[in-house]
């Protein structure tokens, strides 16, 4: 029978419950330990799909197309774990789930309750992981323990612990631990009220995570045993990381967690190797092939989680390359007031990520111009990719007005449309071309160079294609279709031939990256960016013989 590990979060949110999560999976993983990895979250949107980035962040797409939380991105990361549409679910698709039973009459004239109706249906959601391949279950429940919302879940994991027992069901609490600078002292009464609240549902924590930005002394620690329960041994140190996010895991291993969980679930405490993330910190911390400018043009630059994966991506591409990429996020809004150059002219490289609505387009479509003529190494990601072929469309082809009907309806040069399964959906939830897709790959194209083969499967989440009517006037003036879908018909990556390194994608690459993996593309961007670093200093030192 699977073990079952719940995690939740109380004082304030934010404070890593994801990270705390993905880096537990890591290190049950390297003790030979199979892990399924899930986010719960309490808000009554069926899924993420329709929220703006601003609130909500990033959406993270998985293989069989569930737009999820992004927590689930730091789960692939970190883990080998298998993320589907089951990784995360929703009060929204709970009550939704309910709903639709009730109207078939599937109660039989019961009235419909929170409990047990509600509490049952996350059980069987959370249960519904613990496969026979499967040893640790790890469920982290989003939001903050004193929430209204919480309050169905922290009921059904307590009614889980009350059936299986102690040794089937584990409860880590993630809390803060202040450092109060006016008065010198570390403070441990939010974490006793956090607790208190926990107790109050009748949930008691049998490991405390606490994060704080100073060292917890063994007072300290003792004082958080004896008012909130748990041995001195379980009250966990989780400091701030002074650099990298990608230090969690061996922050948690010197705490020794994995013998808290094997002590308590009767797991194999075996501590794995981790010299291969040690070996990868170790690069981000001293790169030896110098660094990069990395500028992001995007729409949502503002929220740092709007584009989450992709600045991990980066930070992959650069651990590959053995250099550090310095990400400078610049609004799309800010290069149409100012103009590209004002914010591009020393980029190294230019990015221009996803993103949906005509607010700032114009702003990428000038950055794309920028690289394309100065010839910065260019990447363009999913409207990326569509605002590349406008641009080119406008600028080389002489197509004046090219646009998407997304952004002008009336556009005479409709380069960017709706895809043809689209024209009669209404709904905006989970309907856009979700999930992973086979791609094949021109052969000797930059892509089949980054990628080393010819078929490829990746994650998308867009509404509107390339259109295919413009295809040999664009491959005529320079522009190389180098990536198709297996009948040919959907542009999933273009190219320019003449130019140092201009890929842009239809798919979000930015999700099948790792710190110790990073994805190709990425790599091969963040190379083409360093070449042109170099090839730039190079020409501005002066020669030996002046």
């Amino acid at each position: 029978m699977s073990k079952h590990i719940i995690i939740t979060g109380g004082v304030v949110s934010s404070l890593g419950k994801g990270l705390t999560c993905a880096s537990l999976g890591l290190l049950l993983e390297r003790c030979g330990l199979k892990v399924a990895v899930q986010k719960v979250d309490p808000y009554i949107n069926v899924d993420p799909g329709t929220m703006s980035p601003f609130q909500h962040g990033e959406v993270y797409v998985t293989e069989d197309g569930a737009e999820t939380d992004l927590d689930l991105g730091h789960y692939e990361r970190f883990t080998n774990a298998r993320i589907t549409r089951a990784s995360n679910f929703t009060t929204g698709g709970v009550y939704e789930t309910i709903i639709r039973r009730e109207r078939r009459g599937d109660y039989l004239g019961k009235t419909v309750q929170v409990v047990p109706h509600v509490t049952d249906e996350i059980k069987r959601r959370i249960q519904a992981l613990a496969t026979r391949e499967i040893d640790v279950v790890l469920t982290e429940i989003g939001g903050t323990v004193g929430d209204i919302e919480t309050l169905p879940f922290l009921e059904a994991v307590r009614q889980m612990r009350h059936t299986l027992g102690r040794e089937q069901v584990m409860f880590i609490h993630l809390t803060l631990v202040p450092y109060i600078r006016a008065a010198s002292e570390i403070k441990t009464k939010p974490t006793q009220h956090s607790v208190g609240r926990l107790r109050e549902i009748g949930i008691q924590p049998d490991v405390l995570v606490c994060r704080t930005e100073r060292e917890l002394s063994p007072e300290i620690r003792e004082k958080i045993s004896l008012f909130c329960g748990v041995p001195t041994e379980a009250v966990i140190e989780e400091r701030d990381v002074d650099f990298s996010i990608y230090e969690v895991p061996l922050v948690l291993a010197r705490e020794r967690v994995v013998d808290l969980v094997a002590k308590q679930l009767g797991l194999p405490g075996d501590h794995g190797d981790l010299d291969d993330w040690r070996a990868m910190l170790e690069v981000i911390r001293n790169p030896d092939q110098g660094e990069v400018t990395i500028v992001v043009a995007g729409k949502y630059v503002r929220l740092a989680d709007s584009y989450k994966s992709i600045y991990e991506a980066l930070t992959h591409a650069g651990i590959a390359n053995r250099c550090r990429v310095n990400v400078r996020r610049i609004e799309s809004e800010s290069i149409e007031a100012d103009g590209a150059e004002t914010h591009l002219a020393d980029a190294d490289g230019v990015l221009v990520p996803g993103g949906f609505g005509v607010r700032g387009i114009e702003g990428k479509v000038a950055a794309i111009q920028w690289a394309r003529e100065n010839r910065i190494p260019f990447y363009g990601l999913c409207l990326g990719m569509q605002c590349s072929v406008i641009e080119f469309a406008r600028n080389v082809c002489g197509l004046a007005g090219a646009n998407s009907t997304e952004f002008d309806p009336d556009t005479p040069h409709p380069i960017i449309s709706l895809l043809e399964q689209q024209r009669t959906i209404r709904d905006m939830g989970g309907t856009m071309r979700l999930g992973a897709y086979d791609c094949f790959l021109v052969p000797d194209s930059r892509a089949a160079q980054a990628y080393g083969k010819r078929a490829v499967r990746e994650r998308h989440r867009h509404r509107f294609e390339f259109n295919n009517a413009y295809r040999l006037e664009m491959e005529r003036r320079g522009m190389r279709f180098s990536g198709l879908s297996p009948d040919g018909q959907l542009v999933e990556i273009v190219e320019l031939k003449d130019h140092p390194w201009y890929v842009a994608v239809q798919f979000h690459p930015e999700f099948r990256s790792q710190p110790t993996k990073a994805h190709p593309l990425f790599a091969a961007f963040v190379a083409a960016a360093l070449e042109r670093r170099r090839n730039k200093e190079n020409a501005q030192a002066p020669s030996e013989n002046s």
